[in-house]
């Protein structure tokens, strides 16, 4: 009982802060992107992500604050569709996201002379359609949610039923194997972009770190440029979401193969499942020093 107790606290606690902190960045970006006269497009990707973390928070976190509080079959079939398709598709659109930021970040911070400088964009609406592209993307992949999804009703086991409002029901193999492929095709094609801009900004950083230690044995005064200051956040960001995201598809490949139900496994997974959108703003409220803004 008493560990009970500590979940459901837990669970609320992280619903609370993260949204409380998601809300906070995406204002302060929204107030900054709107007030400067060059509107930077990583500002825009950010207020996204910020985005994307709120709705993982109240369409995860929500219902498993209500159920973990003791309120069962509280959605019926209609709501539980849209609250695990939104889900899905907010898990989806992290990732995309996230890629984008990393991928756009590299750019900017890369030497003029170089070829990806050509890829710059030059203004922020340039990014919106990249918004659009996700969007569409992870609506089209998770639209077979929506036939596999019921509410749990009193003749469906809860023990069966781990999120404890909505139940799965069995696909069939054709749809099981297109949903499956597409999955994994998308989430090592943004993942690849990722790592590959991640690598390329800390050997930019590298070397900028090696330019900063001659200035300093030659006694020259040096300040951090902003743009190599944002990058940093953003390896910090996506280091965050990578140690995450891997985890948790631990933890379901654990789940997956296991012949019976360990409530600390499942328990465990859907507190990562909440992690990155809980702990990512405090990483830039920490690095970008909104609070003290505020």
């Amino acid at each position: 009982m008493v560990l009970k107790y500590i979940k459901d606290i837990i669970f609320l606690f992280m619903t609370v802060v993260g949204t409380l902190g998601n809300m906070s960045v995406s204002v302060n970006y929204m107030f900054s992107w709107w007030r400067s006269p060059e509107r930077k497009p990583i500002h825009l990707i950010l207020i996204h992500i910020a985005f994307t973390n709120i709705l993982i928070l109240l369409v995860k976190g929500l219902p498993k604050t209500i159920a973990a509080f003791g309120l069962r079959n509280f959605l019926d079939d209609i709501g539980c569709k849209i609250i695990v398709y939104l889900e899905r598709v907010a898990r989806g659109l992290s990732i995309c996201t996230s890629s984008l930021l990393t991928v756009v970040q590299a750019i900017i911070i890369s030497p003029r002379v170089s070829g990806w400088s050509r890829l710059r964009p030059k203004s922020a609406w340039h990014i919106v359609p990249f918004f659009s592209f996700f969007w569409i993307l992870n609506g089209l992949i998770c639209v077979n949610l929506i036939y596999s999804i019921t509410s749990t009703g009193p003749n469906i086991s809860q023990h069966i039923n781990e999120d404890n409002y909505c139940h799965f029901t069995l696909e069939t193999q054709e749809i099981k194997w297109i949903v499956l492929p597409l999955m994994v095709l998308r989430d090592a094609v943004f993942q690849g972009a990722m790592g590959g801009a991640s690598g390329y900004m800390v050997f930019l950083l590298q070397k900028h770190h090696q330019q900063v230690l001659h200035l300093l044995s030659s006694k020259l005064l040096y300040r951090t440029p902003p743009e190599l200051r944002a990058a940093q956040s953003v390896l910090l960001l996506m280091l965050c979401f990578v140690f995450f995201y891997w985890i948790d598809c631990a933890f379901s490949l654990i789940i997956s193969i296991s012949s019976e139900e360990n409530t600390l496994v499942v328990n465990t997974r859907n507190f990562l499942t909440l992690g990155y959108a809980t702990f990512s703003p405090l990483v830039l409220i920490h690095r970008d020093g909104l609070l003290v803004k505020f």
